[in-house]
């Protein structure tokens, strides 16, 4: 049986939780601070998070459309 699999897929899951329990966490600290953020400020920070996000997935496909024409594959249609 081949090891790789089964430490990447235990890391994979130890890094979730580990994030998940410090999200929880913050926001029930923050919860109790009783600290209320104004409307605007939480639509500008939710516009930059999706800018952010719409940014690094633009690089992320231009990075991998460079990947695959240097490596010669097929990027065709497959109905055309």
């Amino acid at each position: 049986m081949d090891w790789v699999p089964i430490v990447f897929v235990v890391f994979k899951a130890l890094v979730l939780v580990t994030g998940m329990y410090y999200a929880i966490k913050w926001h029930y600290d923050q919860g109790k601070k009783g600290k209320l953020t104004e409307r605007g400020a939480v639509l500008r920070a939710s516009g930059k998070v999706v800018a952010i996000f719409m940014l690094s997935l633009l690089i992320l496909g231009g990075f991998t459309y460079v990947l695959v024409s240097v490596a010669g594959l097929d990027m065709g249609w497959p109905w055309w």
